[in-house]
This record gives C-alpha cells, sequence and structure tokens, in this order.
C-alpha cells in the first residue's frame, strides 16, 4: 500500500481524499473494509451523528487486534505471548544486570499492577525471572532475568522485531515517521496516566 502526500478531507467517507494517490487494491480496500462498511451503515442509519472518528478510532482498533494475534503467533514459538515478552524484553533492555523494579516496569509497559504481579509469579516458575528483596528495604521487590530468562528474552526479541518490520513494510520510511509522530500525539492527547 502506498500513499502519496495530501491529506484526508472527509474521515466519514473514507475513500475522499485530497492530493493523495491510492492503488487500486488499496482503494478498493478501504471502500470495502469492516470499518468502511459499518461507516456506510452508520451515516445511513444515524446521518445526525458525526462519526468521522470511528474512520480512524475503528480502525486503530481493528488494526491492534490484527497486529496482537499476529504478534502471539510470532512469539508462541517461545512459549510467550505479549504480556510474558514486553516484561522480558523490558527488563533486557534495562541493562546489566538485567533488574527493575515492578514500579519501574508498570512505568515502561501497559499492564496492571495485578496483571504484573501474576506475570512475574508465572515467569518465576518457569525460571526466566527471579524476584528479590531489594537491599535496605525489605519491602521492595528486585525482579531479575535469570541466565534462561535473558536467552529466552534475546531470541524473543530478534524474532519480534522482524515481526514488527514485516508488519509496517508497506510504508515508506517518510510514512513510518509520520505515523509514528501522529500516533504518539494521539497518545499523548488522550494518556491519562
Amino acid at each position: 500500500m502506498h500513499l502519496s502526500r495530501g491529506s484526508v478531507q472527509d474521515y466519514g467517507n473514507a475513500q475522499r481524499f485530497e492530493g493523495v494517490k491510492l492503488d487500486e487494491k488499496t482503494n478498493h480496500y478501504l471502500k470495502n473494509d469492516r470499518i468502511g462498511r459499518g461507516l456506510k451503515m452508520w451515516h445511513r442509519e444515524m446521518p445526525q451523528i458525526d462519526s468521522s472518528g470511528k474512520a480512524v478510532v475503528g480502525r486503530v482498533l481493528h488494526l491492534h487486534q490484527l497486529i496482537e494475534e499476529k504478534i502471539n503467533r510470532n512469539l508462541s514459538r517461545f512459549g510467550l505471548k505479549y504480556p510474558s515478552y514486553a516484561i522480558l524484553a523490558t527488563i533486557r533492555v534495562s541493562g546489566a544486570p538485567y533488574r527493575m523494579t515492578p514500579g519501574e516496569l508498570l512505568s515502561s509497559i501497559v499492564l496492571s499492577s495485578g496483571g504484573l504481579s501474576n506475570l512475574l509469579r508465572k515467569l518465576e516458575a518457569e525460571g526466566y525471572v527471579q524476584r528479590s528483596g531489594a537491599e535496605g528495604d525489605g519491602r521492595s521487590v528486585i525482579v531479575q532475568l535469570t541466565e534462561k530468562g535473558v536467552s529466552l528474552a534475546e531470541r524473543a526479541m530478534a524474532a519480534h522485531a522482524e515481526l514488527e518490520l514485516e508488519i509496517i513494510a508497506t510504508l515508506s520510511t517518510e510514512e513510518r515517521d509520520d505515523l509514528a509522530q501522529l500516533l504518539s500525539g494521539l497518545v499523548a492527547a488522550n494518556n491519562l496516566g
């Protein structure tokens, strides 16, 4: 898929682009994807409601589902799902000695504290991390990758990075940069935390 530079004038009619050239396959998909079909129904049945946000939000939600399925399928060969992978990879990229507090992990990944505790118990039982009390503070916990955890994290990280590049392969470098900036702006504008 390649989009030439331009601006979308009417998200409610996901096909009306000004200055944007779409190849025939992409144009057909935009008119007939799940979100486009839904928008047509909204416009027909609820024309008084501005449903233009669905053209973006609906596609982001659909893309999230598609990407999550691909990621989990890719990580399954390592016996992982994305949340467990995110913990291992985050601790690994923190640098030697590959340890973090649960609070540091929570500020780096999208999980609830209860979800993190459950995953840490599972990863510890599988021998990928070990938890211990922080020196000088018996209430604080340190989560550290074991050698087995470092090995798994590094193998899974390489496969995950390769998949990420496959997912965005249809975008030019400029489009990737633009999209990353737009998505970052939406995250910042909607971040409650």
